[in-house]
């Protein structure tokens, strides 16, 4: 449902709820302009932006943002590829443990994130090795899939099979399929090439 077929009584309840949702984020947003070093007076004594320039300033604040950005990057990249797979494998077909592994896919999503993170690093060092950067991408990854592969599945339980089945008896074969029939309709989960 889009917001704008929300009937016009329950409006005003919405905005309430997203404002008071928000309010606390507004709140710790706004001390980060506040001129004194420790307050939690409010109203904030004064506004500045000083702190941004101590911040920027260190070293390893740009060290953790480029760690950032480059774990963010490959644990994109990994969910991505390794969500649609799992989708394009579980769409349509049917064998044994098939519902045991779809609810694996939906473990980390379902569970209280520090309880997946905590699993997820007692599994690293048991298996012995060192927690560092993959180990990093590995538990952002293991989260970001979920949601690639929940959305792509249902696009593709959208798809008819007979689509699949025309494409091929037109002579395509099964890269062309997916390139013009199934990849297109993947990619409408993301909003580029919705139909």
């Amino acid at each position: 449902m889009r917001f704008s077929q929300i009937p016009l009584g329950t409006r005003p309840a919405a905005y309430a709820g997203l404002a008071f949702l928000h309010f606390p984020v507004l709140i710790i947003f706004l001390y980060a302009f506040t001129t004194e070093d420790r307050t939690y007076t409010f109203p904030p004594p004064g506004l500045t932006l000083r702190w941004f320039e101590v911040a920027f300033a260190r070293d390893d604040i740009w060290e953790a943002m480029r760690l950032s950005l480059l774990v963010a990057s490959v644990s994109t990249v990994a969910a991505l590829v390794l969500g649609a797979l799992a989708a394009f494998a579980l769409a349509r077909s049917r064998f044994p443990g098939k519902q045991t592994i779809t609810l694996l896919f939906a473990l980390p999503i379902a569970l209280p994130g520090i309880i997946t993170g905590i699993a997820l690093l007692s599994a690293i060092k048991l298996a012995g090795f060192d927690p560092g950067f993959w180990t990093i991408v590995a538990g952002h990854t293991t989260f970001c899939i979920v949601i690639v592969h929940n959305n792509v599945i249902a696009r593709l339980r959208r798809i008819p099979a007979s689509w699949v089945e025309a494409s091929m008896d037109l002579g395509a074969d099964g890269w062309q399929t997916f390139r013009g029939v199934l990849l297109p309709r993947m990619a409408g989960v993301f909003g580029r090439w919705d139909w």
